[in-house]
């Protein structure tokens, strides 16, 4: 664990006023792109990334450090999302769009996602792009969305993926393969050819 994680830790577990404020503003902003991407109905996504954030601050005190910071943060993350998600599926089941977050060493297919506000043509553009990628991702088997999320989306790195997901780094890099093949599969090619190769794996 990392000094400033472990700081930071110690101030949360002794409920250090402004300590829990300072947890929001270095995750709530990713926490709640990820998990506006995950839903089925991203208007939710205020109401699960509130959720994700009482269950850290109600236990923080059982926290030992075990991982860092962020992938236990993104872990609940994960576990709150696809609960919504499945409940979404079995009670509501509707088609709406998701919107992106920003982050860094995102790769090619964040650029598509994320709105840059350039042009009016190229906004429009990006704009059609990103509803054509993300209605393939929301129909994307969820193990292959979430990694294809916290990788190309979010930033992660593998190692964190694998601490986030609790699954092998192994498991990992070929789930982002298969998932990068399934949008490049399912797009147009003049916005497939912007999803990462499969190549990309070999670089971490």
């Amino acid at each position: 664990m990392r000094g400033d994680d472990r700081d930071l830790l110690y101030r949360l577990q002794s409920r250090r006023p402004g300590s829990f404020e300072e947890l929001l503003d270095l995750y709530q902003k990713p926490i709640y792109g990820f998990v506006h991407r995950m839903l089925d109905d991203p208007s939710e996504a205020p109401d699960v990334t509130q959720e994700v954030f009482i269950k850290v601050f109600c236990k923080i005190g059982d926290f030992r450090g075990d991982s860092s910071l962020k992938t236990w943060i993104f872990r609940i993350a994960v576990h709150e999302a696809l609960n919504r998600r499945r409940w979404f599926s079995r009670h509501r089941r509707k088609e709406t769009s998701m919107i992106g977050s920003d982050n860094e060493n995102n790769g090619l297919l964040n650029r598509i996602l994320v709105d840059e506000s350039q042009s009016p043509f190229m906004t429009t553009y990006r704009r059609e792009q990103r509803k054509l990628v993300e209605n393939v991702m929301r129909h994307m088997d969820e193990r292959f969305r979430t990694v294809v999320i916290l990788r190309d989306i979010e930033g992660l790195s593998y190692n964190e993926i694998a601490e986030t997901l609790q699954i092998s780094l192994g498991t990992v890099k070929s789930r982002i393969l298969r998932g990068r093949e399934m949008l490049r599969s399912r797009l147009p090619q003049q916005v497939a050819d912007s999803v990462p190769e499969g190549a990309a794996l070999q670089t971490e």
